[in-house]
């Protein structure tokens, strides 16, 4: 399991050129991506953006990419040999000319820009595409052992709510057949004390509490829950993302609770539901930060 925030570095050097990517992460709903670069970058923006993809499958991506270039590495003098000829001819056209001495040697061409030049080497797209991915492959494998160092975390304190949700709802179960014994005395008191010294209606008093008994039987809430409690700890346990299917257990988890609570009767039981409802809603703000 991962988080959903992260950070991550990476560079990638080859002659004299070096790609440099920093990638972070934070919470979204679904993959979201943006991406700042040098513009002769721009080519290799949709492969950037599918290799980021295919290991961040939710959050917002943000990818800072910078570029350097060493001129001593990459770039290369320039000669112009038919140039330097006609130059050297047409100097010593003009010592002949006034009659001065002839000396003009190569360090003197090479001081004539037009003759000799350096020059810098354009990268090739591939060679910088390469570079770009190499970097950016180092920056996720960053930032994704941020995010699982994160989710080992995540997975911790989900896990001990989860403890604690469990031990809840084992209260519950214990505590909701008593609500309507409790409801059986309470009536037959009532008719008793009504009647005076007559007795009671039995058969009526069975009905009676036959009824409130189905009213208030949380039985399949609590075996729903106990199995989202259950499929909650498969899927902590789950390779790849699981984010979304947290957020789905945790409104079906809060929904019976809510009807146990509905159902209760009884401040016991209401007090339980009570703790299991923050329990469920520290999941809930947990789960909004896994992947």
């Amino acid at each position: 399991m991962r988080s959903m925030t992260g950070y991550g570095k990476g560079s990638a050097e080859a002659d004299g050129r070096t790609v440099t990517v920093e990638i972070k992460t934070v919470n979204h709903k679904f993959f979201d991506w943006s991406m700042k670069m040098p513009k002769g970058f721009l080519f290799a923006e949709e492969d950037a953006k599918r290799a980021t993809a295919a290991r961040v499958s939710r959050g917002h991506a943000d990818v800072f990419i910078s570029y350097e270039q060493q001129e001593a590495e990459s770039a290369e003098y320039r000669t112009d040999v038919r140039l330097a000829a006609k130059y050297v001819a047409a100097v010593k056209e003009l010592a002949d000319a006034v009659a001065v001495q002839y000396d003009l040697g190569a360090y003197a061409l090479a001081k004539n820009p037009d003759i000799l030049s350096l020059e810098t080497v354009k990268a090739d797209d591939e060679v910088l595409r390469k570079l770009l991915l190499e970097a950016l492959d180092g920056a996720l494998d960053g930032l994704v052992s941020m995010r699982e160092r994160e989710g080992a975390a995540l997975r911790a304190d989900i896990s001990s709510k989860l403890d604690s949700i469990a031990a809840s709802v084992a209260r519950v179960e214990k505590l909701a057949p008593d609500v309507v014994e409790e409801y059986r005395k309470k009536l037959t008191a009532r008719i008793t004390e009504a009647l005076g010294s007559g007795v009671a209606d039995m058969a009526r008093v069975a009905t009676e509490v036959a009824l409130f008994a189905d009213k208030c039987a949380v039985d399949e809430e609590i075996s729903r829950l106990k199995a989202h409690v259950a499929a909650m700890r498969g899927y902590l346990e789950a390779d790849g993302p699981v984010g979304r299917k947290l957020d789905f257990l945790v409104q079906e988890m809060n929904r019976e609770a809510n009807t146990i609570g509905s159902k209760a009767n009884d401040l016991r039981i209401t007090e339980e539901v009570l703790g299991l409802k923050n329990d469920i809603e520290k999941i809930r703000e947990q789960a909004q930060n896994v992947e």
